[in-house]
């Protein structure tokens, strides 16, 4: 093992960056160019990577991933994010630090060694598996290898160890917790700190030099396109974790679905030829800042209804007694929102500037508000409020998942 010697981890990663650069990736990006019909299948993220980050521990260095699945083409070489996390003081288990939660919930004791190369690995820890059934996550829809009431993950002591397309989950008081690892390689590593100056990290990298070709010509294990229902029950399980954590952002679930390969979600559920997503709608008539509702989705009259999002785990409810019922404030605020949009179409100035704009009409729309989970509502009382509402329907995450589901089972 090379042992140099470095002031900081700062330090360390330029010198790793550059021996990697040398070794690795520039001769990946070499043997890409000689081999071009590999670059549309070779992981995209280890030739044009959005992030990298070291994590420094005392028997391992962890160098993890980020970035597109996929390229299209073979991209100009350029900069990359680094960061990095020390955690060579702690006395924590290397790989729950990294994985940002730990399995001390299981009924075992024994820590799970893990083997030198995992691809789809699901490890759940108790609390997060006990989530998962609540959320009816399709465990199903998964080509994995699924670990169970294990107990804490470590890596084998002086062994290379690569981690490809993990998934691990948890729970807490903010409902679900997901870390997706696209790939991690953890190389072994000789740490000395016994300098009150500086510290000593024996490395042997020569791996990578082993590895060109291999992960030139890897493919990563994204869903078989053959296998429709396995693949798209694989996305609805992604909407779902994001549905189950307390931290998610509307944005976030918006984005998620306006996704391409995530459209046939709203598309499916709607029975539409095609979503919209935040189309601006400029006011004519009137000076008003301009709307943007969450998607427009196409059906075959040729005209478009529209769906707003608010967050699954906000608080629900109705308000009133003696038959008296009607939506708490926070719901009418949203339906307000939704009304702002029917009374733009009413205008025949907006609707001809938007059609001659966007190439499609909206007139009288439906508007469908997806927000909270199924169990927050009263079910009568609740189709009673609504029924007193035009052209408003009101669904939960649950009823957005399970009408995609029960299509994708027929």
């Amino acid at each position: 093992m090379e042992q140099p010697i470095f002031n900081s981890f700062k330090d360390a990663v330029g010198l790793f960056v550059n021996y990697l650069n040398e070794n690795y990736w520039e001769p990946i990006y070499e043997y890409l160019k000689i081999h071009p019909e590999l670059v549309r299948t070779v992981p995209g993220f280890l030739v044009s990577p959005k992030e990298i980050i070291f994590y420094f521990g005392n028997t391992h260095l962890g160098i993890e991933y980020t970035g597109a699945e996929r390229l299209e083409s073979l991209p100009e070489r350029q900069g990359v994010s680094i960061k990095i996390f020390d955690y060579t003081e702690s006395n924590e288990n290397f790989l729950e630090q990294i994985i940002g939660f730990n399995y001390n919930d299981s009924s075992s004791s024994v820590p799970l060694p893990l083997a030198t190369f995992l691809e789809d690995l699901i490890m759940p820890t108790n609390k997060g598996f006990d989530k998962l059934a609540e959320l009816k996550w399709h465990f199903e829809a998964q080509d994995s290898i699924t670990v169970f009431n294990a107990g804490s993950p470590v890596l084998m002591g002086n062994k290379f160890t690569r981690i490809v397309n993990g998934l691990f989950f948890d729970a807490d008081n903010n409902g679900l917790r997901t870390r997706h690892i696209k790939w991690i390689d953890f190389v072994p590593v000789h740490y000395d700190n016994s300098d009150t100056e500086k510290d000593a990290y024996g490395f042997d990298f020569s791996i990578f030099n082993r590895l060109i070709e291999h992960d030139c010509r890897y493919t990563y294990p994204l869903p078989s396109n053959y296998d429709y229902k396995h693949s798209k029950l694989q996305k609805i399980n992604r909407l779902i974790e994001m549905v189950g954590s307390n931290e998610t952002k509307e944005t976030d679930i918006t984005q998620f679905l306006s996704n391409p390969e995530n459209q046939f979600i709203l598309i499916m559920r709607f029975c539409a030829m095609s979503i919209t997503s935040e189309t601006t709608c400029v006011w004519q008539s009137v000076e008003k800042d301009p709307i943007r509702p969450d998607f427009f989705i196409l059906q075959t009259n040729g005209f478009a209804d529209i769906v707003e999002f608010k967050l699954p785990s906000v608080e629900l409810g109705t308000v009133g007694r003696d038959n008296r019922e009607s939506f708490s404030s926070q719901i009418n605020s949203y339906v307000s929102q939704t009304r702002t949009y029917r009374n733009y179409f009413d205008d025949p100035n907006n609707r001809v500037w938007f059609e001659e704009k966007y190439k499609f009409k909206v007139y009288r729309p439906r508007r469908i508000l997806i927000v909270g989970r199924r169990w927050q509502f009263d079910t009568e009382t609740w189709k009673e409020i609504v029924s007193d509402y035009h052209d408003l329907e009101i669904l939960t995450y649950d009823d957005l998942v399970d009408g995609v589901v029960a299509q994708l089972y027929m």
